[in-house]
């Protein structure tokens, strides 16, 4: 005769609760530092759900304050969603992976997960807020029954749906891929306030929340948004409507159970699959016995291997991929964010070029210490400039494209086609006079970039940085005057319609200015490897 014995959802959770109180006090123990940074997040977690709060209870009896309640439900939602996607270590307390060895079942293990995650300053916050938004449509001893339901689903939903995105991506998100992915959460963060910027600049206008009505009337049958709505019909007396609601958002919690559970349960029983496959289309990549894809199309020698290795660095290296990232992104932010805030113009599409030309500044600093097989290559500045084409090769090989796909966007969207050529032609010899800035800066003024970490320069190397950032920018902004002094004496004389010749004049000047530039830098690294090596290195 054999028992077996299951744990209930009831003895776990006290359990589970103590182990994460534990877990967190020993943590703010182990350093000063930590401590005062848990309490100043909670200070200013509760600063600004107090805010907040506030606010929304001074647009109580505002008939546009139901929309801008359910719109606000959404967005806590998909911050909810989104935080593991770009946090995955914000609550190593509840890693799903850390309970695979022990002997329990996924029914009671999520319950008693659930009611853990409540315990923090995300979900305390997410409380003040949603019970802001019911004090602010909340009329009525009905509404406010409703609402007290609805604050408690809200929160469940929103903490359900975070542990189960994490539950379901817990591998990818362990692995290099899913870094990367964390490191690419900066990108979305910078949008995400722009957005912000602009719908507070939106709802700054006469027509005030009117604005928001269309949104609202979509995300009002959107869970968990419909429960804040439920709380608005009952209000205005549609029992109907808010029961309707109020049904929605039980069925998406019991789905987010439900997934949590079947999540949870695949990763406690399956082998992590993704990892073999991966291995094993490495293994069939490798046998192939030919170059593949990029590999074929670059230039043979020294060049195209110099370039394939500074584009592999630049998808798979996290600090690198960051790097080009926030340049793509912002570049291609800074004319969208200025048009719709009513201030575009063609020349923002200069950011471009600034951004991208950036990359090529400290070259070596981003192999940080394997950097020594680079230097074992260069015996003489012929090596050297090879080496520095080749990096500008590559680093072109994404900038002219972009570059030409900002501009003539920014012309489209804003205009005029007639400043078109002018900016073209300035933006590509900024490129160029920025390559050659570049590839000198990186031979006189090399330092290393942490791999750990988010600091971007290593202590004691700040200085080196911004002289070298700030040196190069003001030789490049000298650079570039002759074109700029073009373009002013054209229009002077009367001769805009020869302005076509700066597109040309600016292609040519670019790529010979950037050309002079790697031919003066290669000497200086040849000679310099041993201190560059040194300086990368630490």
């Amino acid at each position: 005769m054999s028992t077996e014995t299951t744990a209930s959802p009831s003895s776990l959770v006290p359990v589970f609760v103590r182990l994460k109180l534990t877990l967190l006090r020993n943590g703010l123990r182990q350093s000063t530092g930590r401590a005062v940074a848990y309490v100043l997040s909670a200070l200013a977690g509760l600063l600004f759900a107090a805010v907040t709060v506030l606010g929304l209870v001074a647009l109580r009896g505002n008939p546009h304050a139901g929309s801008l309640t359910v719109i606000l439900a959404g967005l806590l939602a998909l911050g909810w969603a989104v935080m593991p996607l770009f946090f995955p270590t914000g609550d190593e307390t509840l890693d799903p992976t850390r309970l695979v060895m022990l002997p329990l079942r996924p029914r009671p293990l999520v319950g008693a997960l659930l009611v853990t995650s409540l315990v923090g300053i995300g979900p305390l916050t997410t409380l003040a807020l949603v019970t802001g938004t019911v004090i602010a449509v909340a009329h009525g001893t009905g509404a406010a029954l409703v609402g007290v339901l609805a604050v408690v689903l809200v929160v469940l939903v929103c903490v359900a749906l975070a542990r189960a995105v994490a539950t379901a991506s817990v591998r990818l998100l362990t692995s290099r891929r899913g870094r990367d992915l964390a490191v690419l959460g900066g990108l979305f963060v910078a949008l995400g306030a722009q957005v912000v910027n602009v719908a507070a600049q939106r709802l700054g206008r006469p027509d005030g929340l009117s604005v928001l009505e269309p949104l609202g009337g979509v995300l009002r049958w959107v869970p968990p948004a419909s429960a804040l709505a439920a709380v608005d019909d009952a209000g205005h007396g549609s029992y109907g409507r808010a029961a309707v609601g109020l049904g929605l958002t039980v069925l998406a919690l019991a789905l987010l159970l439900w997934w949590w559970q079947r999540t949870l349960t695949t990763l406690m029983t399956a082998p992590d699959s993704s990892t073999l496959q991966a291995v094993e289309k490495d293994s069939a990549r490798r046998t192939g016995g030919e170059e593949r894809g990029l590999a074929r199309l670059l230039p043979g020698g020294r060049t195209g291997t110099v370039m394939l290795r500074t584009l592999r660095y630049a998808w798979r290296d996290p600090k690198s991929k960051m790097a080009w990232a926030m340049a793509l992104g912002i570049g291609l932010l800074v004319p969208i964010v200025t048009t719709v805030q009513g201030n575009g113009s063609l020349y923002t599409s200069f950011s471009a070029s600034a951004l991208l030309g950036m990359q090529m500044y400290n070259q070596f600093g981003q192999d940080t210490s394997a950097f020594w097989m680079v230097a074992s290559t260069i015996s003489s500045p012929r090596d050297a400039y090879e080496e520095l084409r080749a990096r500008a090769l590559s680093l072109a090989l994404i900038a002219v494209p972009f570059v030409t796909l900002v501009v003539v966007g920014t012309a489209a969207l804003v205009g005029p086609w007639s400043s078109f050529v002018q900016v073209y032609g300035l933006s590509l010899g900024l490129l160029g006079a920025l390559i050659a800035t570049g590839a000198m800066a990186s031979s006189l003024f090399p330092y290393s970039i942490p791999s750990e970490g988010n600091r971007s320069v290593a202590p004691g190397q700040a200085g080196i940085a911004w002289i070298s950032l700030f040196a190069g920018f003001l030789t490049a902004a000298v650079l570039t005057s002759p074109l700029v002094g073009l373009t002013f004496w054209l229009h002077m004389a009367g001769l805009e319609h020869l302005l076509w010749l700066l597109v040309p004049v600016g292609a040519a000047y670019g790529v010979g200015i950037a050309a002079l530039g790697l031919r003066m830098a290669a000497p200086r690294l040849a000679a310099r490897l041993p201190e560059i090596l040194a300086a990368v290195s630490k």
